[in-house]
């Protein structure tokens, strides 16, 4: 370590190279902590005296290594076929023809990795949400209780949310991957609640900067009882809520572009709550026209 930073200083002293532009962002963390100890001396009162500099306490392992590599590279083929085949690894007939699709369906425990849980625990509020296979292992089974008592840190002026995400998709090396679902109109669940609403999310992370980390909502009203019941969403329905603005018909939602779904309960009603969800699929209801479904008002008007 020594050696690679003595290196580094000499290339930025003589201008030979610039190499150490590239090195530096990378060995930052690490060249920091090991210059601190080198030239430092200090250590905290009790604490005995290391033994070993910090790059020797780092696992180099050369198996886990070449096995990583051999898991990204394999994934990077599947991706290459995939893309030489047609969108989403289908003939690009077969893909013209889909009118549905099986995004999640949650059958074992693996299935349930795939999605994150998250309440206003985060922010110091008291609601507790918990995810689990339902009856049979035939659904995800998402419940908890609702507490909208406010943090006492004051700053803090509303509590009292539980929400399940999706994990974004990952492509070969940490790349970032999107849903597309331009070729469906619909979004489609099967679920069972408990009568209380809840919002359907979805994040779109399109082209343009000014439109980075949109946020889609739907309130889907449950009705309760024993029965399942199959809900329909047209992605005509959902509204544009980031950042204060309202969608209309310029700013749709980018289908080509999504990054992650989720589902978030706030009625402000204190007590348990549970939803079921049997399976999320994409429908594409050609029966279904709708381009927009709220109101729309021409801008700056002529008198």
């Amino acid at each position: 370590m020594a050696l690679t930073i003595m290196l580094l200083n000499s290339a930025c002293l003589r201008g030979r190279c610039c190499r150490h532009k590239v090195l530096r962002p990378l060995l930052g963390p690490l060249i920091s902590d090991s210059m601190s100890k080198l030239f430092s001396s200090y250590r905290r009162p009790g604490s005995q005296p290391e033994k070993k500099t910090s790059w020797q306490n780092i696992d180099f392992s050369f198996k886990k290594g070449i096995d990583t590599l051999k898991t990204q590279l394999s994934m990077l083929k599947k991706e290459t076929e995939d893309q030489l085949t047609g969108p989403g690894g289908q003939p690009f007939s077969q893909y013209l023809l889909e009118q549905t699709r099986v995004l999640w369906e949650f059958r074992s425990q693996e299935d349930l990795n795939k999605w994150v849980i998250s309440s206003d625990v985060e922010i110091g509020g008291k609601s507790e949400v918990y995810l689990k296979l339902g009856r049979n292992n035939q659904a995800a089974l998402l419940y908890g209780t609702l507490n909208t008592e406010v943090p006492r840190d004051g700053e803090t002026k509303y509590s009292g949310y539980c929400s399940m995400r999706a994990k974004p998709p990952v492509g070969s090396f940490a790349r970032k991957k999107y849903y597309d679902w331009s070729n469906f109109n619909s979004l489609y669940l099967r679920v069972r609640g408990d009568g209380r609403p809840w919002m359907v999310n979805i994040y779109t992370d399109p082209y343009f900067s000014h439109q980075k980390d949109d946020l889609y909502n739907y309130f889907m009203f449950t009705r309760g009882g024993p029965y399942w019941e199959e809900i329909k969403i047209p992605f005509s329905k959902f509204f544009l809520s980031s950042r204060g603005r309202v969608q209309d018909d310029q700013h749709p939602i980018w289908l080509d572009k999504i990054s992650t779904l989720g589902f978030t309960i706030g009625d402000k009603v204190d007590g348990p709550f549970q939803l079921e969800i049997d399976f999320i699929g994409l429908l594409n209801d050609r029966a279904h026209t709708e381009e927009f479904a709220y109101e729309t008002y021409e801008k700056n008007p002529r008198v």
